[in-house]
């Protein structure tokens, strides 16, 4: 009786991994619509191979590797048993461009195949929202065969594919946080005009006042610590020129005629876009490979002294984790989130994004004959987000991953080193511009275009 029971408990997990997003979920989100649930669990997906990447590049953990007897070659071995896992591959930066190879073909191939999907009475929306066992497999599949690619000019070539892709991502970023400024500025300002409490008002001013505070230390900062009187004549370009950028968007979002065509501006969103855009020239000036304007943290915290090392000194030596990449990792995870359970009110926002108006809102749950809370099918009349662009936001937030635990190191396979790339810099700080330059946009369009709706 109890392997009867025991074979019906599999069978109906089995059934729950086979079958759609909400019978999945149906214990952990039961309220909540189809959309959301495949979104946050594809996001899953994204975050356990986010993890993986981080274990295999943690500082030590080949050392490790090597101490398992009959596991690596030129480890501790056992007698009679040849070792013939090479740990150089399944660690460090190998480990995560292979890793994060998997899981941008897993979402590229899924963002194909999704292409044109109008709702899901669509044969491969059950595709979309379904089958959960076997896209982990496949997952699992596309992951293991990385590992079995050759060293040659994978690295190099798609070193060159995760510079192209973070840098879109960025702008997707920049596109996100713009769209939660908006948000958050338009429902503290309807809360403080329909009640009495004018403590949201007060809200608004003390993170608007905070952003801009830490966005003026940071540039402070930078002067001080990433600048040379006699060098880095980049950095002071940057610092500068953001620094003009980020007034100039300030003052544009309060004109009169600006707030006229466009009410829900304001300094909130102008602030956190100014402190995001003063991360990004941070984030730039750590990878310039000339060490006298690029102190590491550590060298900053204990006060030790950075020189230009010697040209046969570079070799190996490689900071992994720095508090740019940490930075990093926590945007990434609150934009990626965001894009899971959004619903933006801004048209033009959503235009961009490829979603439809509302469509991230919680339903009411269906209660199913068995007496348990199923979640919401809201797109019989038509999908709420873009399947297909969804899917292509992860590849490239896959890409962005990848840079972001290697650093922007740019592998050199013939001494299998790690070396910072002006390239890296180039693309952070173009993407900066490019960032304020769309931001400026939304604020001046509605002004150009008073016929059109941008609301």
């Amino acid at each position: 009786m109890g392997a009867c029971l025991a074979l019906c408990s599999l069978a109906s997990c089995a059934s729950c991994l086979c079958g759609s997003a909400p019978c999945l979920l149906c214990g952990c989100c039961p309220s909540s619509n189809n959309s959301t649930v495949t979104r946050l669990i594809f996001s899953f997906f994204l975050l356990l191979g986010t993890m993986v990447s981080v274990i295999m590049i943690l500082p030590g953990m080949e050392t490790q590797l090597r101490k398992i007897p009959g596991f690596c070659q030129g480890g501790t071995t056992i007698p009679g048993i040849e070792n013939h896992v090479n740990c150089d591959v399944i660690v460090g930066y190998k480990s995560v461009y292979r890793m994060c190879f998997a899981m941008t073909c897993f979402f590229f191939m899924f963002s194909a195949i999704m292409i044109r999907v109008r709702t899901s009475k669509d044969p491969r929306a059950a595709i979309q929202n379904g089958f959960w066992f076997f896209k982990f497999l496949i997952l699992i599949g596309i992951t293991v065969g990385a590992f079995f690619i050759p060293d040659g000019t994978f690295h190099t070539v798609w070193f060159y594919f995760g510079v192209v892709g973070s840098f879109i991502f960025i702008l997707i970023q920049l596109i996100l946080l713009i769209d939660f400024a908006h948000s958050w500025n338009k429902v503290w300002v309807e809360n403080a005009e329909n009640s009495d409490n004018k403590c949201w008002f007060a809200g608004l001013l003390s993170f608007t006042v905070l952003h801009y505070a830490l966005a003026i230390t940071a540039v402070v900062l930078f002067y001080i610590y990433y600048t040379q009187p006699d060098g880095c004549t980049e950095h002071k370009v940057f610092i500068s020129l953001n620094l003009i950028f980020c007034v100039i968007i300030s003052i544009v979002s309060i004109l009169p005629k600006i707030q006229e065509a466009q009410p829900h501006s304001g300094l909130l969103q102008a602030s956190l876009i100014s402190l995001y855009t003063m991360y990004v020239t941070w984030s730039a000036m750590t990878n310039n490979p000339n060490r006298k304007c690029n102190p590491s943290l550590l060298s900053l915290v204990s006060n030790v002294s950075t020189t230009e090392p010697s040209g046969d000194s570079t070799s190996g030596q490689v900071q992994w984790w720095d508090a740019q990449g940490i930075v990093g990792l926590i945007i990434f995870l609150f934009c990626t989130l965001y894009a899971s359970i959004r619903s933006s009110s801004n048209t033009q926002v959503n235009k961009l994004m490829q979603t439809e108006e509302g469509g991230g809102s919680s339903g009411e749950g269906v209660v199913g004959e068995d007496g348990i809370r199923r979640a919401v099918d809201n797109e019989e009349e038509g999908v709420t987000y873009s399947y297909s662009f969804f899917h292509f936001h992860l590849c490239l937030a896959s890409l962005y991953i990848m840079m972001t635990l290697t650093n922007w190191y740019q592998p050199d396979t013939t001494t299998q080193a790690m070396q910072s790339s002006m390239p890296a810099v180039w693309v952070k700080m173009s993407s900066s511009w490019l960032g304020l330059g769309l931001y400026l946009w939304t604020l001046i369009a509605p002004f150009i275009f008073p016929d059109r709706d941008f609301s």
